[in-house]
């Protein structure tokens, strides 16, 4: 005997009522194209489980791969049996013995097919008696147990778990609308980006390029950290904006401690004007409350004067530390910290302005004359498409030894 299924928990989007089905489907689809290198495995759906049939192949790595999909709330590895007494004490006896440290138990049965002739609680007592009796050095503690045996008992069969496996938790990728990232290479954005792809959003990005200023090894790194963020989404596109004659002249003709505020509304411009052309409802950034000063209360309220799209914000309460333990976590801070300087730190004033004033800032626009240039840039810009790739992950993973 042996575990031949991987059983997944959907967490909250079980409480997504008549449009439950559609996130089912979705999180069916997600798990589908994650798995996709594993040919031998299918995988099965109802209202309120998912299940993995492994067909000979080993968990461990499946496992791996789906604690990056969003819409599950935790795993287990599960033994299917018929639905007879003796096949059932056989898997739960199965399911007690196999790890290690182990001294205390508790099972626990979920009835779901109410036809199967036992009741839940008398299943507990004799399953525990079983397993008692065919055991010497465990004992049964319902409060605190060491090992938790799930039984749940199904039309189809019943499963017997053990050990939970956290998820990713969140929505399905895909069911809450896409949005357009602000990725500008530092360690903030693409934990922007995860956050919200966790709340079921498929990302587009936007990058702003300002050569000679910014090398091509600050663009690749750009490039580096959107193909991160595919392990998460299945794809992810990169729209490059070459930005370097709309900044000379942007800060040829305004005061420089007023540069980065006018520079953030330029760049909200075109982003705006990008989602537009792509379908995209929103805009994100790595915006965190009072980090520097394009993002303090008066930066915020200034830049955000020029769109009308909605601008999500996922860092906005969140402590620099936070944020850079999510990036070691999901593997973007190594790639985030190389030293290749992106446009706004290229052209960050000495002394910026950290309270600018809308009317004020207003009056400076209407100096700006970009002539042919505005136009220029929206029809230079290149689009880059990445699709998560597992080959190339465990070749990077290779290297590291």
């Amino acid at each position: 005997m042996q575990y031949d299924h991987i059983l997944i928990r959907y967490g909250e989007m079980s409480l997504k009522g008549k449009n439950k089905k559609y996130f089912v489907s979705k999180l069916f689809s997600n798990v589908q194209s994650k798995l996709k290198d594993y040919p031998h495995v299918k995988i099965t759906k109802n209202h309120d489980r998912m299940y993995i049939l492994l067909n000979g192949e080993q968990p461990e790595p499946i496992i791996e791969l789906c604690k990056e999909i969003f819409g599950i709330q935790s795993m287990s590895l599960a033994i299917k049996v018929d639905n007879t007494e003796e096949a059932i004490k056989e898997a739960a006896l199965y399911a007690l013995t196999n790890p290690t440290n182990v001294q205390t138990f508790k099972i626990s049965t979920k009835r779901v097919y109410k036809d199967f002739p036992i009741r839940s609680q008398e299943m507990n007592r004799i399953l525990g008696g079983h397993l008692l009796t065919n055991t010497e050095k465990y004992t049964v503690d319902v409060h605190h147990p060491d090992l938790e045996i799930n039984v749940e008992i199904r039309r189809e069969g019943t499963f017997i778990t053990s050990e939970k496996i956290k998820g990713a938790g969140g929505l399905p990728v895909g069911t809450t609308g896409k949005s357009l990232l602000l990725l500008s290479g530092g360690i903030d954005s693409p934990v922007a980006g995860y956050l919200t792809m966790k709340r079921g959003v498929e990302l587009e990005a936007i990058h702003f390029h300002s050569p000679p200023y910014t090398s091509e090894r600050a663009k690749q790194k750009v490039l580096d950290l959107a193909k991160k963020l595919t392990r998460y989404g299945r794809t992810v596109r990169v729209h490059i904006v070459p930005f370097t004659n709309l900044q000379q002249t942007l800060f040829r003709q305004i005061p420089e401690e007023y540069g980065m505020t006018l520079m953030r509304r330029l760049m909200m411009r075109i982003s705006e004007q990008v989602a537009e052309k792509e379908g995209i409802l929103s805009l994100t950034t790595g915006e965190s409350l009072g980090q520097v000063a394009s993002q303090t209360m008066e930066s915020m309220n200034t830049i955000n004067e020029v769109t009308n799209y909605p601008i999500l914000r996922p860092l906005v309460a969140m402590d620099k530390v936070d944020i850079i333990d999510i990036s070691k976590r999901i593997d973007t801070y190594d790639i985030s910290i190389r030293p290749y300087e992106d446009c706004c730190t290229v052209f960050v004033p000495s002394q910026p302005k950290t309270k600018p004033n809308r009317k004020k800032v207003n009056e400076l626009e209407k100096r700006l004359d970009f002539g042919s240039e505005y136009e220029e840039t929206l029809n230079n810009i290149e689009t880059i498409e990445f699709k998560h790739d597992k080959a190339a992950d465990e070749e990077e993973f290779a290297d590291l030894f």
